[in-house]
């Protein structure tokens, strides 16, 4: 089976990282410390080594041991792996010593075509869906215990299916009847068995799928808290660049950089413009993959790349 993964907006990503003015300028370089929040197969870590200078540092992070096991393999002292979720690198980094972070969000090539992972709905195995198999309920564990009204709500918040309710009375009915789904092509041909109506191309059970992956993996949790200490770690001047795969995703990181880029005055308040606080983030811009890159690579169709800059006046 081929699981060669292929990172999407690789140029661009880079690109956006060290075209900031801390990375350009001569008098920074000497220590640069950079952070990939998702290393999955690396592509976008040895890309960006490849354009550091042999003094900078590269902090990746990964909650697969899969993944860390490649990253392991990769023979370069600037490059540090930590076993844990980005939502955490504020623990293994100071305030405002970061000079560039990248959030690739998502899944990898390879834990969808590995069926083991219980990620695809295509391909027989265990329903296990977590990224950190050191941890945690599988999937097949919580469906296995959850009210019906939960399981409503994850597939219908995190899913955005309109059939949660139909799916999780589904799901329930089999548990009772002793026959919960535990491989992810049970699952799937349930589902597919109450959802009748579906987007041209779409498989039935690939917003419920999306849905449990999202939920067991605490995927939206570590984005929000992950967001708050890149933040928190960037340099003045520093970038950031993040590339979401799917609306929930992208809506959190929209708003948190609007949010941040923007600074609230008390309507009537008198103020001259010198006197205005300045806000914390530049928003430098929204960027998707090419065509040429869709037709490559059909799992980029999706992905939008959103790069704002702390601010030079901004502090940690």
């Amino acid at each position: 089976m081929n699981t060669t993964h292929r990172p999407v907006l690789l140029a661009e990503a880079v690109t956006a990282l060290i075209s900031g003015p801390l990375i350009t300028s001569h008098s920074t370089t000497e220590n640069l410390i950079l952070i990939d929040g998702t290393f999955g197969r690396g592509g976008h870590t040895k890309a960006l080594l490849a354009k550091l200078p042999s003094s900078a540092k590269m902090i990746a992070f990964d909650k697969d041991l899969d993944a860390i096991a490649v990253a392991q393999q990769i023979n370069d002292q600037r490059l540090h792996i930590v076993h844990d979720s980005f939502a955490q690198m504020d623990q293994y980094a100071e305030p405002g010593s970061i000079d560039g972070i990248l959030l690739d969000l998502g899944i990898s090539s390879p834990q969808v075509d590995e069926a083991h992972r219980g990620f695809s709905f295509r391909r027989e195995g265990p329903l296990d869906m977590r990224m950190n198999t050191d941890q945690g309920l599988t999937a097949a564990q919580w469906l296995e215990q959850a009210p019906p009204e939960e399981i409503t709500h994850v597939i219908k918040t995190y899913g955005e299916e309109r059939f949660a309710f139909q799916i999780a009375k589904a799901i329930v009915a089999k548990r009772e009847a002793g026959l919960a789904p535990t491989t992810t092509l049970e699952l799937a041909t349930l589902v597919a068995s109450v959802v009748r109506t579906r987007e041209a191309g779409q498989d039935p059970a690939t917003r419920t799928f999306q849905a449990l992956r999202i939920f067991i993996n605490r995927e939206l949790e570590d984005l929000e808290r992950g967001l708050k200490a890149a933040l928190t770690l960037l340099k003045p001047g520093a970038r950031l660049a993040v590339i979401s795969f799917h609306s929930l995703e992208d809506r959190i990181v929209k708003q948190f950089l609007q949010a941040h880029s923007k600074v609230e005055i008390p309507r009537g308040l008198p103020v001259r413009d010198r006197d205005l606080p300045q806000s914390e983030l530049a928003i430098i811009g929204r960027i998707k993959p090419s065509a040429e890159e869709v037709r490559e690579n059909p799992r980029a169709r999706s992905a939008i790349m959103r790069v704002a800059e702390k601010r030079l006046g901004a502090t940690a």
